[in-house]
């Protein structure tokens, strides 16, 4: 609708966090650009739950909004075969097929183009409806309504109307976003720094995007029982509770409104203050999104401590929008009413940026392989994050935003954020989206990873060497000869700590601050360090975590048993009378593909599974 807004950041100048550094991870280990973006634009670079394991390692970027989407256009307008067209699409175009259905039925429809506000028809063989916030979108700042999609930006009409006459169901739901606010007019002073890793990282795994030489801090600070007793005088005229907003807004991100109301023994709550970029004084209020009054947000905002003479740039507002229950999409992202068109992002009732990006990588990509007659690439709940949101989404739906957290992937320990490039890359690569110069890259970890941890296994060294190092670091010493890799399976043991071990003449590998174990090892491989970083750490976490992989690995195992068992789309479940009734309605209703979906359904018992398993063997 506006090339202008090509990669525009809706709410905060930030990429990653919790769950979701992982998915831009994995976006960026098949080929997307996500990763390499974020990091050309990044103003800081955290490493988040460092403390805990490395299943809950995630990346986090803060960026520069204008220069983010700025890479975003370039990078798009370097790319061969994609075009622009700046327009309005308020009408898909369609026709019967008969292609799928029996006699009596209904001619299954199929898109074959769209039409734009200017009257133009756009012929195609799949459409992509990548719709964010704009479709019927309304924004609200207190009793004041507006039509719109974002600040700035119109609604898009037409389209939602158009999928409930093909059968599809619609929903609202709603989003917030905080006030925009002068930098200069916080009194830094009083409050906390938090700066970015002392040795930043990066998202994408090529070695062509570095991080910045230095970083800009965010800042916290605490609202207050003063701020909340503000807040509240403004409720009569927040939309929220006056009914004009009908949405659901999301559970994990809510508004400050929310948070007063629903923790309401909670005398203070954390604000984020976050730089929105290098040459610009504006300033992101993470936790302090609103949709009340002006005058109420001023009025809160200036008793929040270093706030004291802020000066708003613009308002925190809310959007409500149009959105389509996932279930009605199957696991490639295309719909299962109107064939060759796919939802991806907010439309499917998701929210956030890495959980759209995903999305919209997985159902760019299953369009390109419908139109060449090719399968449909479905990644599993056990190869990544990106396959748990998406099965999550098309075997559970959703009612409220649904944001990705590490808890909802049961083998979180296998889908770590720096194993991503080995887990996925292979698969990219087999699609067209990786190049080779990645596939090498991550073939050369995989070796190196390997002859490296056979090296470790195979190299002993005696009881008083080794207690040198055991013993200063208070854990036990031991009375005979051991396996650097047992010693690696000490928490307290690293492997820059068996350093000394190392005995190298080989001028490649001899830099001691890259530490290197084993000539025969790494002999002729020019690995850079950054490669070399990457493969230690997962060294040590294989060796650390290795009974805990295994366990994982064996429970992914049998899921994927159940995935495999494939049950008929035309099954007529209501005839399975040992099934409850309420399984039988819901699997009529989502119809799974196969075991390992049923038994994801809600309502469908272990019981359910069972006679469905007993029915399938006969």
């Amino acid at each position: 609708m506006n090339m202008g807004a090509i990669g525009q950041m809706s709410c905060n100048p930030a990429m990653g966090g919790i769950a979701k550094g992982q998915i831009v991870r994995e976006i960026d280990a098949l080929g997307g650009y996500s990763g390499v973006v974020s990091d050309r634009s990044m103003i800081q670079f955290r490493m988040l739950n460092r403390s805990k394991g490395p299943a809950m390692w995630s990346p986090r970027t803060q960026n520069d909004r204008a220069r983010f989407a700025e890479e975003w256009r370039l990078t798009l307008e370097r790319t061969p075969n994609v075009h622009f067209w700046q327009d309005s699409v308020v009408e898909l175009v369609t026709e019967s097929s008969s292609s799928g259905a029996s006699s009596g039925e209904t001619a299954h429809p199929r898109v074959v183009g769209v039409r734009t506000a200017l009257g133009s028809t756009i012929r195609c063989r799949s459409v992509v409806l990548t719709s964010g916030t704009f479709m019927n979108g309304v924004m609200h700042i207190g009793d004041r309504k507006m039509g719109g999609g974002r600040a700035g930006e119109k609604a898009s009409h037409g389209i939602t109307e158009q999928l409930v006459r093909l059968g599809f169901e619609s929903g609202r739901m709603k989003t917030g976003t905080p006030p925009r606010v002068d930098g200069r007019s916080i009194d830094y002073s009083v409050l906390e720094e938090q700066p970015g890793d002392s040795a930043p990282g990066k998202f994408s795994f090529l070695p062509s995007s570095v991080p910045p030489a230095t970083q800009l801090s965010c800042w916290i600070t605490y609202t207050n029982t003063a701020v909340h007793d503000v807040l509240r005088s403004g409720f009569d005229r927040s939309p929220m509770y006056n009914g004009a907003i009908a949405g659901t807004g999301p559970r994990y991100c809510p508004s400050i409104e929310d948070k007063i109301t629903r923790f309401e023994d909670r005398d203070h709550h954390q604000i984020f203050v976050e730089p929105e970029g290098w040459q610009t004084v504006e300033t992101y209020i993470n936790g302090f999104s609103t949709s009340l009054p002006e005058d109420v947000q001023v009025k809160a905002l200036r008793l929040i401590p270093g706030f004291g003479d802020v000066r708003i740039f613009r308002p925190g507002y809310a959007v409500e929008y149009d959105y389509f229950p996932p279930t009605q999409l199957k696991h490639s992202l295309e719909t299962k009413l109107v064939d060759g068109l796919f939802f991806a992002g907010q439309i499917n009732g998701t929210t956030g940026y890495e959980e759209a990006a995903c999305q919209g990588l997985m159902a760019g990509i299953n369009a390109h392989q419908l139109i060449g007659g090719k399968e449909p690439f479905v990644l599993g709940r056990d190869e990544a994050y990106i396959g748990v949101l998406i099965d999550d989404l098309i075997t559970k739906g959703t009612e409220e935003p649904y944001r990705m957290f590490t808890s909802r992937a049961e083998f979180r320990l296998m889908l770590r954020q720096d194993n991503a490039d080995l887990r996925l890359t292979p698969k990219g690569f087999q699609l067209g989206l990786a190049d080779e110069h990645r596939m090498r890259r991550v073939e050369s970890k995989r070796r190196w990873l390997g002859d490296l941890t056979t090296h470790m296994r195979s190299t002993s060294v005696s009881s008083e060497a080794a207690n040198e190092i055991l013993v200063p670091r208070g854990t036990t010493a031991v009375n005979q000869k051991v396996r650097l890799y047992d010693l690696l399976l000490r928490p307290q043991i690293s492997f820059s700590d068996l350093v000394v071990f190392a005995h190298s003449d080989d001028p490649d590998i001899s830099n001691p601050a890259l530490p290197q174990l084993g000539n025969h090892a790494m002999h002729g491989m020019n690995v850079d360090p950054l490669l070399r970083q990457e493969t230690i750490e997962q060294l040590e976490i294989g060796a650390k975590y290795g009974g805990y992989l295994e366990k994982e690995r064996e429970a992914a195992e049998r899921v994927v048993r159940l995935e495999n068992l494939l049950i008929d789309p035309d099954l007529e479940y209501r005839k399975l009378g040992a099934l409850s009734m309420e399984a039988r309605q819901k699997l009529d209703v989502f119809r799974p593909t196969t075991l390992g979906q049923a038994s994801r359904i809600s309502g469908v018992s272990p019981s359910d599974i069972s006679v469905l398993l007993v029915y399938l063997s006969r």
